[in-house]
């Protein structure tokens, strides 16, 4: 059967969501599809160009039109949907934070928070400050939520010694503070301080010309 490139964007995406990032290589994937790696650079040159269209993948969803009846709904209702798109994949947000930067991926996430600043009254150039802004504020909060699941889930979240030989921690046995609470609260709580400033930013003109 001959190798289709959707086969090898569904077999990466099988092995970021079993085993998560560090696993996907080309051989791993190449193996998993019962071809030698080789075969793979006929669809993408490079690991690289690999791991864009699994963003592209993973963030598909995201990009649909905005159905919002003003400029703080149309933030949130993008960041939420970041967001959950992220979390539906193992290691979601480290994978697309990292290739946001390289410039990897064709997604107009960004572009669709630039849209909701001009909507604002925000200048394009503040506009796009504040896309880059939430952008990374919504892959910061996510990839730290994942992380923490993942060390739970292993149970790694305690406040034992780091050793045998090490002091004993007065106060140990489960990380509560790390453990307690909604992440999508503290999610909402951070996004509505962000809109809050830009709300600030356009009822005090003042503010705005001393901080820009």
């Amino acid at each position: 059967m001959q190798l289709r490139r959707g086969d090898v964007l569904d077999g990466a995406m099988a092995i970021l969501d079993e085993f998560g990032l560090a696993d996907l290589t080309m051989r791993r994937l190449a193996t998993s599809l019962g071809v030698q790696p080789g075969a793979l650079y006929w669809h993408f040159p490079n690991k690289q160009t690999l791991l864009g269209a699994v963003v592209d993948k993973i963030l598909e969803g995201v990009d649909t039109p905005i159905d919002a009846e003003s400029w703080e709904e149309s933030y949130s209702e993008l960041a939420h949907r970041l967001r959950s798109a992220l979390l539906a994949h193992r290691d979601g947000a480290e994978l697309v934070s990292a290739t946001f930067a390289s410039r990897m991926t064709t997604s107009e996430v960004r572009e669709n928070f630039v849209t909701a600043g001009l909507t604002s009254g925000l200048s394009r150039e503040h506009a796009e400050l504040a896309a880059y802004a939430v952008l990374y504020y919504v892959l910061g909060h996510t990839v730290d939520e994942q992380s923490r699941a993942q060390m739970e889930e292993f149970g790694a979240l305690t406040r034992a010694p780091i050793s045998p030989d090490a002091p004993e921690i007065i106060g140990g046995g489960s990380d509560d503070d790390l453990l307690a609470g909604d992440p999508t609260v503290r999610f909402q709580f951070g996004l509505d301080l962000f809109i809050d400033g830009i709300r600030a930013r356009l009822t005090n003109p003042h503010a705005a010309l001393r901080n820009s």
